[in-house]
């Protein structure tokens, strides 16, 4: 658990290291997660050490959000004032955010090249083929007996 826990230190700290005199703009912790999902990527799995804190840190991630809570609550009257552009600014992201998830689905998704864009809205009728004709010549029919 204790090299897990120097992982994350590490990789926050190079993520640090990079924001302060590489990218400003993007925050440490940020540069420091992409480090690690390269870092493991390239590795091709996860050690034990870091399994164990990732999963400990999961399971008490509520306690994570204490601080912000307490900084909600402290600052309710300047919330107050700012109330109609913080609704604006959320229903924005969140309209945006569905829109750019729903362009990436639909650019990422894999594409199936015989469907011809119809009215079969799934597709069912162009994946359906007729039945094959048989190879032997079909026997010629018999008169019904007298």
């Amino acid at each position: 658990m204790i090299s897990g826990l120097l992982q994350l230190l590490v990789f926050q700290g190079i993520g640090e290291l990079l924001a302060r005199f590489v990218l400003p703009v993007v925050p440490g912790p940020v540069i420091g997660l992409v480090a690690l999902l390269v870092w493991l990527r390239l590795r091709g799995r996860v050690g034990e050490g870091l399994e164990q804190v990732s999963g400990a840190f999961s399971r008490h991630l509520g306690l994570l959000f204490v601080p912000a809570a307490v900084g909600v609550v402290m600052f309710v009257p300047q919330l107050r004032e700012s109330l109609p552009g913080l609704l604006a600014a959320l229903v924005t992201s969140v309209v945006a955010t569905i829109a750019v998830s729903a362009w990436l689905l639909k650019v990422l998704s894999p594409r199936d090249d015989s469907d011809d864009g119809g009215d079969d809205p799934g597709g069912l009728g162009a994946t359906r083929a007729a039945p094959a004709a048989s190879a032997t010549p079909a026997a010629p029919p018999t008169a019904p007996p007298r």
